[in-house]
């Protein structure tokens, strides 16, 4: 059974840091892409990073891109969030995505499959 749960989420002040886990269960490693997205109150949800199969290929939303990094240890099955300089506008639910790659494509997917839960992330002070 395939399956995506994300973790790490909490309050955070402005500026500071966290990393969020996904954890895929029932997955071959190196067959399968990441994303995440998140969705704040009253707005459309929003990719913001995405990693290969085989984590060589990311790409990053402009809202995020320098300040987040997406990456993935096949050998847990988990991939990671490390978010910094956070931002009050970064408060949203974060949601890990992965859908799985046939042949031997190494890029983001065009659309993902299995959905974690979501967690929670709120940058106040």
């Amino acid at each position: 059974q395939l399956q995506v749960v994300e973790s790490g989420g909490g309050l955070v002040q402005p500026g500071g840091s966290l990393r969020l886990s996904c954890a895929a269960s029932g997955f071959t490693p190196g067959y399968y892409a990441i994303a995440w997205f998140r969705q704040a109150p009253g707005k459309e949800r929003e990719e913001i990073s995405c990693i290969s199969s085989s984590g060589s290929s990311t790409n990053y939303a402009d809202s995020v891109k320098g300040r987040f990094t997406i990456s993935r240890d096949n050998a847990k099955n988990t991939a990671y969030l490390q978010m910094s300089s956070l931002k009050p506008e970064d408060t949203a639910v974060y949601y890990c995505a992965a859908t799985l790659i046939y042949g031997h494509r190494d890029e983001c997917a065009v659309g993902y499959d299995y959905w974690g839960q979501g967690t929670q992330v709120t940058v106040s002070s």
